[in-house]
This record gives structure tokens, sequence and C-alpha cells, in this order.
């Protein structure tokens, strides 16, 4: 098998795998903003707000839209536009919309230039508890009960990059959770009830409309025994739950996201054992390709059932390892600080 296999290692960087774990999000290169019209004006000034998104998206902070290097590409944003198309919203007043696309390698580019965070598409998954006070009464946030705020919560999250999970309001979490307890932010009967939907990150929101029509609350962001509180106040909903993806978003980017050093370093050595398939070496290497610091993953040498991979990337080993962390069917092994060492787990 291996001495077969070991002869298909060019094969191999041109198949695409299955088997990735990590949670992959489409369109980060992209945004959807409301236009005023469709002049060359209206499109100008769109586009700058819709690459500004864009940055905030794949960086994973909005404190680089101060960076000396951003601030002077975005009133050229036009002229990084790959593509846009004008839309029509479903709803009565038939609002206006455009979606743009920017070249991923122009996005990538800067932020590795201006030695800015770069956030890979494989995210982790938050889940979301949240509790509003509407006309004096209480209730969880869900496609059932609010479908018109659950909608602009997932919206919100779209916007950051950031997969979505909303509880299933079901027997099981009804016997295990109550309102009050997200009210109160009560954390460990929170995580507990958390804990049948295998996600680690958790935010935990609470907002009541006050009489002059404002949003106020509490937001919450909870990962392990990590634990942080913001208070947030809003004219309107969107910008309420804005605080709170803005929170977790903010604190997932400080774990995951990584500052390139701006050219492709020497190569990174990644040892993987456990590698019996030819469907395993494709999944592997698909994987790491697929994150935007890996130009490359190279098949150094095969032993056994342990592969020595080169990978070509903008980032170093230490770097690199909350990264690859993401996908738990690469299981670190125990190694010396700084080498990439893993079980591949079928």
């Amino acid at each position: 098998m291996f001495k077969r296999l070991s002869g298909l290692v060019v094969a191999l960087m041109l198949v695409a795998g299955n088997g990735v774990v990590a949670e992959v999000v489409k369109n980060l290169h992209s945004a959807r903003l409301p236009i005023e019209n469709q002049s060359s004006s209206a499109l100008a000034s769109a586009s700058q707000d819709a690459l500004a998104e864009v940055l905030v998206k794949v960086s994973g902070s909005e404190d680089i839209l101060g960076h000396p290097d951003v601030v002077a590409v975005l009133p050229n944003a036009r002229d990084h536009v790959q593509q846009y198309v004008f839309l029509r919203d479903s709803g009565p007043d038939k609002a206006l919309y455009a979606r743009f696309e920017f070249e991923a390698s122009f996005v990538n580019g800067l932020l590795t230039k201006a030695r800015l965070p770069l956030w890979t598409a494989n995210r982790p998954r938050v889940l979301v508890w949240m509790v509003v006070d509407l006309d004096g009464r209480r209730q969880f946030v869900s496609l059932a009960d609010t479908p018109d705020l659950a909608a602009q919560l997932v919206t919100e999250f779209e916007r950051r990059g950031l997969p979505v999970q909303l509880p299933l309001f079901d027997l099981s979490d009804a016997t295990s959770i109550a309102v009050e307890d997200v009210w109160e932010q009560r954390g460990p009967i929170i995580q507990t009830a958390s804990n049948r939907y295998d996600i680690q990150d958790i935010l935990v929101g609470r907002g009541v409309v006050i009489s002059s029509g404002t949003w106020t609350g509490d937001w919450s962001y909870l990962y392990g025994k990590h634990r942080l509180d913001r208070s947030s106040s809003a004219p309107l909903a969107a910008g309420f739950l804005q605080d709170g993806v803005a929170l977790a978003a903010e604190e997932i980017a400080s774990r995951y996201a990584v500052a390139a050093t701006g050219v492709v370093d020497d190569r990174v050595q990644m040892t993987v054992s456990g590698v019996y398939e030819f469907s395993d070496y494709t999944a592997i290497v698909s994987w790491l390709e697929s994150l935007e610091l890996i130009e490359h993953a190279n098949i150094e040498s095969i032993r056994g059932d342990s592969v020595e991979f080169g990978l070509d990337a903008a980032a170093d080993a230490a770097q690199l390892i909350s990264i690859i962390e993401l996908n738990d069917r690469l299981q670190p092994v125990e190694s010396l600080p700084g080498e990439l060492v893993y079980q591949w787990r079928n």
C-alpha cells in the first residue's frame, strides 16, 4: 500500500480531499450593503463601506480600519471590486442593495503587507443564548418565537464571517436551562446546557427596549474557563446585536488570526502519523492548502504510517498551531515547543 502511495506524491497535490472537520466560511471577500441608487457616486461610496466590512471580516478586528495602509486604500475601493450586482429586498419597501466581491489576493495581500491579522476561513461555530424583554415579557430569541430578531442575529454573524448556531429549544433544552438562567447570565448553567451542542464558543445576551426605543443590555462571551462581559446600548436592534457579535468575533480572532510575515518563509516542518489510506493524504493536503497562510503543503517523506510535510507558509510554526487545532482530526502529539506533530484521527 505505502509503496504504491509513495509513487503518487505528485498526484496527491492535485486531488481534492474530504473529511475536513473544521468549518470553512464562504463569501469572506464579499459584502452586501444598502445603496441609494445605481449611480457611479453611490457605487463608489458603497464599495468603500463594503471593502471596510470585508477587511474587518477577514482580519477579525475593527481596529485595522485605522491603520494607515487601510485608510489610504479605502477611498479607491471601487478600483478593487471584482464584481458587483444590484439586489432588491423582498420586503414591502423593496430596498435596493449592492453585493460587492473583492479579489481574495488583493484583500489578503493588503493585510499581509501591512502586517495586520489574517484570519483563516476555517472558523469555529458560536452558540448563542439570548433573551429579550419585549413589552414586559422575557423570552428566548429563536427562529420560532422571534423570527425577525433571530434573522438579524444570523445576518450580523454572517457580516463578521462567523458560523452561528441557535439552540434547538426542544425538551432537552427546556429541562436544562430556563429564561432566567440566561437573563441572569449564569455561566455554569449555560455551559452545562451547551454541552450537547459540542460547541466551545458561547455568546450570551440579554436585551430590553426602554421607553425611548433604545436597546440596552449585556453580553457575555464564554470559552472554557474564560469569560468576558460587555454592556451595550444602541438606538436599534441591529446595533445592539452587532455589539454582541463583535465581542465574540474579536475574542475568537485573538486566538486564531495571525499577523503574517509578509513573505513565504523557509519551509515549516509538520509530521502526521496514522495516515493509512490515499483519502487521508488528500484530505490533509487539501485542508492545509485551504488555509490562507499556507501556499503549498509538500509531502517530503513517508515512513510507515507517518508522513512529513514541508509547508510553504507566511507564518512560523508557533503561529500555525492555533489554526491547525481547528481540525479536530489532527490531534497534537507531545513534542518540543513549536514543533508540529499530529496524529490523524479517522
